[in-house]
């Protein structure tokens, strides 16, 4: 894995975390415990920070990144994302804010000043456009994503088992790493 500082500011990678050795981490970036980042992903904190919670998988090939601090937007658009998410291969997250208990399809882009509540189903291939809020508790999907109808019990509890799948996955991985 290629952790690299920037601006005198060091990843921060909690112990039980994993990240693939194939994964770029730049900048100011908090990973949280038993979280993973895989193959070919890039996580760029360098003009904005990433905060990524604990229990959560950002899978293979996708991208993370923030947009910077500026006289019109003076805050920027960090990347926050939460607890116990579920981010599928090749997917896009820039400038947004993910709550807990989120699945994010493969493939799908969610741009800057989103913000997806906890308990939420994005469906592959979508597209969630700037300053748009996903209420908890549905299925959203398409480009641009709608809303598509509410979630099942057993989708709503999938969320959990999907984020816990991975955090015996990469748990393997460690194992294996460190016999």
């Amino acid at each position: 894995m290629s952790i690299r500082p920037l601006k005198h500011v060091t990843p921060q990678i909690d112990s039980s975390a994993f990240a693939d050795e194939e994964s770029i981490i730049i900048g100011d970036v908090h990973i949280g415990a038993d979280s993973s980042i895989w193959p070919y992903s890039v996580v760029r904190g360098d003009v904005n920070h990433i905060r990524i919670g604990h229990s959560t998988s950002i899978q293979d090939g996708s991208i993370l990144h923030v947009t910077h601090k500026s006289a019109h937007n003076p805050l920027g658009y960090p990347l926050i994302i939460g607890d116990q998410v579920t981010v599928g291969h090749r997917t896009i997250l820039h400038g947004c804010t993910i709550g807990n208990r989120v699945l994010v399809g493969m493939g799908s882009t969610i741009m800057d000043d989103v913000v997806v509540e906890d308990d939420v189903m994005i469906a592959a291939n979508s597209l969630v456009t700037p300053g748009k809020r996903l209420v908890s508790g549905f299925l959203y999907s398409g480009s641009p994503a709608r809303q598509k109808r509410a979630l099942t019990d057993d989708e709503l509890s999938s969320l959990t088992y999907m984020a816990n799948n991975y955090v015996n996955l990469k748990n393997q991985y460690l194992a294996q790493e460190n016999p």
